[in-house]
């Protein structure tokens, strides 16, 4: 299945593009929930299926990962879109800084979990920003990867690792055939 991309139009602009994953539906669902514009960062970003998506919506797109690989094949995808993407290879678990405070409208990660990087991730974001976090929670493993229960989220865990954000919605069970928990936080 491709990915549904903007094309310049609107909402009814849009058609499939082979190659590319659909952006998480949490995210896609909860659009009026966002921003109307301004800077993102898609954190651990694999694919870039979420860039593309924040790029196409208005968002100057900040694309993270340490795939550099990966960040090549979006940087092509960007370009031939048109799309405002950046990319940056970082390796996300080395304890070094590159999150600056107040720096983003729009954190998005999806399927990652590091827990020391959340008090980072609240301070990157500017006041009536939004945070958009969805990963697997324990119950997952005994459905197949990921089972590194330091990558899984315990229950409840999430709800508390977001704070002091405001919580907008959350989730946590069986969804798109995954055990999930997500939320959309919002800074105050």
């Amino acid at each position: 299945m491709g990915v549904v991309v903007g094309l310049g139009g609107g909402p009814g602009d849009r058609k499939s593009e082979p190659g590319m994953s659909d952006p998480s539906p949490w995210l896609t669902s909860h659009r009026h929930l966002l921003p109307a514009s301004g800077d993102a960062l898609d954190l651990a970003c694999g694919s870039g299926r979420n860039a593309i998506w924040l790029a196409e919506e208005g968002f100057q797109t900040l694309a993270v990962d340490r795939n550099a690989t990966a960040l090549d094949a979006l940087n092509q995808e960007a370009a031939q879109r048109g799309l405002p993407v950046r990319t940056q290879v970082v390796d996300l678990e080395n304890g070094e800084p590159f999150l600056e405070a107040n720096t983003f409208d729009l954190i998005v990660v999806v399927h990652y979990l590091h827990r020391p990087l959340f008090p980072n991730l609240v301070q990157a974001l500017r006041p009536q920003g939004a945070l958009v976090y969805e990963t697997f929670t324990r119950a997952q493993a005994a459905r197949g990867k990921p089972t590194n229960p330091a990558f899984l989220l315990e229950s409840g865990e999430l709800v508390t690792l977001v704070r002091p954000l405001e919580i907008l919605v959350s989730r946590e069970g069986d969804f798109e055939g995954k055990m999930l928990a997500s939320v959309v936080a919002a800074k105050k």
